[in-house]
Protein backbone atom coordinates (compact mmCIF):
# COMPACT_ATOMS: atom_id res chain seq x y z
CA UNK A 1 0.00 0.00 0.00
CA UNK A 2 3.08 2.44 0.90
CA UNK A 3 4.65 1.59 -2.37
CA UNK A 4 1.27 2.46 -4.32
CA UNK A 5 0.49 5.28 -2.72
CA UNK A 6 4.47 6.73 -3.62
CA UNK A 7 4.07 5.37 -6.84
CA UNK A 8 0.53 7.44 -7.06
CA UNK A 9 2.39 10.69 -5.35
CA UNK A 10 5.39 10.94 -7.98
CA UNK A 11 3.66 10.12 -10.91
CA UNK A 12 2.33 13.65 -11.96
CA UNK A 13 5.48 15.14 -10.73
CA UNK A 14 7.74 12.61 -12.87
CA UNK A 15 5.50 13.89 -15.79
CA UNK A 16 5.67 17.29 -15.48
CA UNK A 17 9.76 16.69 -15.37
CA UNK A 18 9.78 14.39 -18.35
CA UNK A 19 7.02 16.65 -20.31
CA UNK A 20 9.33 19.96 -19.80
CA UNK A 21 12.59 17.87 -21.88
CA UNK A 22 9.73 17.70 -24.67
CA UNK A 23 8.58 19.85 -27.59
CA UNK A 24 5.15 20.91 -27.37
CA UNK A 25 4.37 18.23 -30.31
CA UNK A 26 6.04 14.93 -28.33
CA UNK A 27 4.24 16.14 -25.14
CA UNK A 28 0.41 16.50 -27.02
CA UNK A 29 1.63 13.25 -28.98
CA UNK A 30 3.25 11.00 -26.42
CA UNK A 31 3.07 12.23 -23.11
CA UNK A 32 3.73 9.34 -21.04
CA UNK A 33 7.13 8.61 -22.58
CA UNK A 34 10.53 9.22 -21.53
CA UNK A 35 12.22 12.38 -23.80
CA UNK A 36 13.95 10.52 -27.02
CA UNK A 37 14.91 11.53 -30.36
CA UNK A 38 13.71 14.78 -31.66
CA UNK A 39 10.90 15.45 -29.40
CA UNK A 40 13.78 15.68 -26.90
CA UNK A 41 15.05 19.49 -26.22
CA UNK A 42 15.88 22.22 -23.78
CA UNK A 43 14.77 24.58 -25.41
CA UNK A 44 11.84 24.86 -22.38
CA UNK A 45 14.12 25.76 -20.14
CA UNK A 46 16.27 28.30 -22.25
CA UNK A 47 12.84 30.56 -22.87
CA UNK A 48 12.21 30.01 -18.69
CA UNK A 49 15.80 31.63 -18.30
CA UNK A 50 16.26 34.02 -20.96
CA UNK A 51 12.64 35.53 -21.10
CA UNK A 52 10.94 37.87 -18.79
CA UNK A 53 12.66 37.59 -14.85
CA UNK A 54 12.25 34.34 -13.88
CA UNK A 55 15.85 34.83 -11.83
CA UNK A 56 14.63 37.48 -10.18
CA UNK A 57 11.27 35.77 -9.31
CA UNK A 58 13.27 33.26 -8.08
CA UNK A 59 15.75 35.97 -5.95
CA UNK A 60 12.11 36.85 -4.45
CA UNK A 61 10.50 33.55 -3.20
CA UNK A 62 14.02 33.10 -1.69
CA UNK A 63 14.32 36.23 -0.26
CA UNK A 64 9.96 35.77 1.02
CA UNK A 65 10.91 32.11 1.97
CA UNK A 66 13.90 32.20 3.97
CA UNK A 67 12.93 35.40 5.96
CA UNK A 68 9.93 33.80 7.25
CA UNK A 69 11.10 30.96 7.81
CA UNK A 70 13.58 32.39 9.77
CA UNK A 71 11.34 34.45 12.05
CA UNK A 72 9.23 31.85 12.35
CA UNK A 73 11.71 29.93 13.88
CA UNK A 74 13.38 32.86 16.04
CA UNK A 75 9.88 34.27 17.44
CA UNK A 76 8.10 30.44 17.94
CA UNK A 77 11.06 29.41 19.86
CA UNK A 78 11.23 32.27 22.33
CA UNK A 79 7.40 31.85 22.78
CA UNK A 80 7.09 28.46 23.01
CA UNK A 81 10.10 28.78 26.03
CA UNK A 82 7.95 31.35 27.30
CA UNK A 83 4.82 29.25 27.44
CA UNK A 84 6.47 26.42 28.98
CA UNK A 85 8.44 27.99 31.46
CA UNK A 86 6.50 30.78 33.14
CA UNK A 87 3.47 29.20 35.13
CA UNK A 88 1.24 32.36 35.13
CA UNK A 89 -2.84 32.43 35.37
CA UNK A 90 -2.70 33.48 31.68
CA UNK A 91 -0.33 31.37 29.98
CA UNK A 92 -3.32 28.93 29.11
CA UNK A 93 -5.40 31.47 27.66
CA UNK A 94 -2.00 32.47 25.85
CA UNK A 95 -1.75 29.34 24.31
CA UNK A 96 -5.64 28.87 23.47
CA UNK A 97 -4.56 31.98 21.46
CA UNK A 98 -2.61 30.25 19.17
CA UNK A 99 -4.52 27.02 19.14
CA UNK A 100 -7.64 29.28 17.84
CA UNK A 101 -5.02 30.82 15.59
CA UNK A 102 -4.45 27.59 14.01
CA UNK A 103 -8.18 26.79 13.29
CA UNK A 104 -8.62 30.75 11.44
CA UNK A 105 -7.47 30.99 7.16
CA UNK A 106 -5.95 33.97 7.17
CA UNK A 107 -7.35 34.37 3.63
CA UNK A 108 -10.33 35.59 5.67
CA UNK A 109 -8.56 38.60 6.59
CA UNK A 110 -7.19 40.04 2.58
CA UNK A 111 -9.31 42.70 2.55
CA UNK A 112 -8.54 43.99 5.83
CA UNK A 113 -4.83 43.72 5.14
CA UNK A 114 -4.91 44.85 2.10
CA UNK A 115 -6.08 48.07 3.28
CA UNK A 116 -3.36 48.43 6.02
CA UNK A 117 -1.06 47.62 3.93
CA UNK A 118 -2.50 50.24 0.98
CA UNK A 119 -2.60 53.05 3.80
CA UNK A 120 1.32 52.40 4.53
CA UNK A 121 2.22 52.13 0.85
CA UNK A 122 3.74 48.48 1.06
CA UNK A 123 1.77 46.94 -1.53
CA UNK A 124 4.28 46.14 -4.39
CA UNK A 125 7.19 45.10 -1.90
CA UNK A 126 7.71 41.86 -0.35
CA UNK A 127 7.41 43.22 3.36
CA UNK A 128 3.55 42.73 3.34
CA UNK A 129 4.35 38.59 2.14
CA UNK A 130 6.77 38.53 5.29
CA UNK A 131 4.39 39.70 7.74
CA UNK A 132 1.85 37.85 6.63
CA UNK A 133 3.33 34.30 6.35
CA UNK A 134 5.29 35.15 9.44
CA UNK A 135 1.62 35.61 11.12
CA UNK A 136 0.34 33.02 9.80
CA UNK A 137 3.12 30.22 10.65
CA UNK A 138 3.42 31.26 13.75
CA UNK A 139 0.15 29.58 15.58
CA UNK A 140 0.82 26.33 14.18
CA UNK A 141 4.56 26.94 15.22
CA UNK A 142 4.61 27.96 18.88
CA UNK A 143 1.72 24.86 19.28
CA UNK A 144 4.51 22.64 18.35
CA UNK A 145 7.29 23.93 19.61
CA UNK A 146 5.53 24.27 23.03
CA UNK A 147 5.58 20.61 22.86
CA UNK A 148 8.93 20.43 22.49
CA UNK A 149 10.25 22.97 25.16
CA UNK A 150 8.21 20.63 27.78
CA UNK A 151 9.96 17.63 26.65
CA UNK A 152 13.15 18.94 27.89
CA UNK A 153 14.15 18.22 31.06
CA UNK A 154 14.08 20.74 34.08
CA UNK A 155 17.71 19.28 35.70
CA UNK A 156 19.46 20.79 32.78
CA UNK A 157 17.60 23.88 32.99
CA UNK A 158 17.73 24.46 36.94
CA UNK A 159 21.61 23.62 36.44
CA UNK A 160 21.91 25.95 34.14
CA UNK A 161 20.15 28.60 36.59
CA UNK A 162 22.47 27.66 39.41
CA UNK A 163 25.43 28.42 37.50
CA UNK A 164 24.35 32.23 37.03
CA UNK A 165 22.97 31.57 33.73
CA UNK A 166 19.88 34.18 32.85
CA UNK A 167 16.82 33.42 30.76
CA UNK A 168 18.17 34.27 27.47
CA UNK A 169 21.32 32.42 28.36
CA UNK A 170 18.95 28.96 29.60
CA UNK A 171 16.94 29.72 26.51
CA UNK A 172 20.38 29.05 24.29
CA UNK A 173 20.86 25.74 25.84
CA UNK A 174 17.64 24.04 25.76
CA UNK A 175 17.06 25.51 21.87
CA UNK A 176 19.48 22.86 20.30
CA UNK A 177 17.76 20.26 22.06
CA UNK A 178 14.68 20.80 20.26
CA UNK A 179 16.00 20.60 16.73
CA UNK A 180 13.85 18.34 15.41
CA UNK A 181 10.99 20.10 16.21
CA UNK A 182 13.10 22.96 14.72
CA UNK A 183 13.66 20.87 11.34
CA UNK A 184 9.54 20.16 11.73
CA UNK A 185 8.88 23.71 11.49
CA UNK A 186 10.90 24.89 9.30
CA UNK A 187 9.84 22.43 6.79
CA UNK A 188 5.75 22.98 7.32
CA UNK A 189 6.62 26.93 7.43
CA UNK A 190 8.37 27.17 3.99
CA UNK A 191 6.10 24.71 2.32
CA UNK A 192 3.10 26.47 1.62
CA UNK A 193 5.29 29.85 1.57
CA UNK A 194 7.15 28.97 -1.41
CA UNK A 195 3.92 27.57 -3.22
CA UNK A 196 1.48 30.35 -2.28
CA UNK A 197 0.23 32.50 -5.35
CA UNK A 198 -2.90 33.93 -3.21
CA UNK A 199 -0.80 36.68 -1.07
CA UNK A 200 2.09 37.50 -4.09
CA UNK A 201 -1.10 37.85 -6.68
CA UNK A 202 -2.69 40.86 -4.33
CA UNK A 203 -0.04 42.28 -2.85
CA UNK A 204 3.09 41.78 -5.19
CA UNK A 205 1.72 41.66 -8.70
CA UNK A 206 4.21 44.03 -9.80
CA UNK A 207 7.27 42.88 -12.36
CA UNK A 208 9.91 43.29 -9.87
CA UNK A 209 7.71 42.19 -6.87
CA UNK A 210 6.70 38.48 -8.42
CA UNK A 211 7.69 35.12 -6.76
CA UNK A 212 7.86 31.84 -8.79
CA UNK A 213 4.40 31.03 -8.13
CA UNK A 214 2.85 34.27 -9.66
CA UNK A 215 6.01 34.23 -12.02
CA UNK A 216 4.72 31.02 -13.86
CA UNK A 217 1.26 32.36 -14.52
CA UNK A 218 3.78 34.64 -17.63
CA UNK A 219 3.33 31.63 -19.72
CA UNK A 220 -0.52 30.87 -19.82
CA UNK A 221 -1.91 33.18 -22.22
CA UNK A 222 -5.18 34.28 -23.08
CA UNK A 223 -4.70 32.39 -26.71
CA UNK A 224 -2.39 30.30 -26.26
CA UNK A 225 -0.03 28.37 -23.47
CA UNK A 226 4.10 27.89 -23.33
CA UNK A 227 3.50 24.26 -22.30
CA UNK A 228 7.15 23.39 -22.15
CA UNK A 229 8.38 26.60 -20.48
CA UNK A 230 5.22 26.39 -18.16
CA UNK A 231 6.78 22.79 -17.44
CA UNK A 232 10.02 24.02 -16.86
CA UNK A 233 9.34 26.77 -14.79
CA UNK A 234 7.51 24.57 -12.18
CA UNK A 235 10.33 21.56 -12.37
CA UNK A 236 12.38 24.53 -11.25
CA UNK A 237 10.32 25.46 -8.81
CA UNK A 238 10.14 22.38 -6.81
CA UNK A 239 13.49 21.95 -6.58
CA UNK A 240 14.20 23.86 -3.34
CA UNK A 241 11.39 21.90 -2.01
CA UNK A 242 12.75 18.57 -3.02
CA UNK A 243 16.19 19.44 -1.69
CA UNK A 244 14.82 20.39 1.72
CA UNK A 245 12.15 17.35 2.29
CA UNK A 246 15.57 14.88 1.36
CA UNK A 247 18.14 16.71 3.30
CA UNK A 248 15.55 17.19 6.66
CA UNK A 249 13.40 14.32 5.71
CA UNK A 250 14.14 12.35 8.65
CA UNK A 251 14.30 15.50 11.14
CA UNK A 252 11.28 16.20 9.61
CA UNK A 253 9.51 12.78 10.24
CA UNK A 254 10.73 12.79 13.66
CA UNK A 255 9.87 16.30 14.60
CA UNK A 256 6.01 15.61 13.32
CA UNK A 257 6.16 12.18 15.64
CA UNK A 258 7.12 13.38 18.87
CA UNK A 259 5.18 16.77 18.84
CA UNK A 260 2.05 14.50 18.44
CA UNK A 261 3.56 11.87 20.92
CA UNK A 262 3.92 14.79 23.65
Amino acid sequence: MLIGAVLVALFPVALIVMDSFKTTQATFTDPFSLPHGDGFTFDSYSTVTTQGNFGLYYLNSTIVTVTSVVLVLILSSLAAFGISEYKVRFTPAVLAVFVVGVMLPVRLGTVALLQMMSSLHLVNTLVPLICIYVAASLPTAVVLMTAYMRSVPNDIKEAARMDGANELRVFGIVLPLTRPGLAAVACVTMLPVWNDLWFPLIFAPGEKTQTVTLGVQQFIGQFGNNWGALLAALTLGAIPLILLFVIFSRQFIAGLTQGVGK
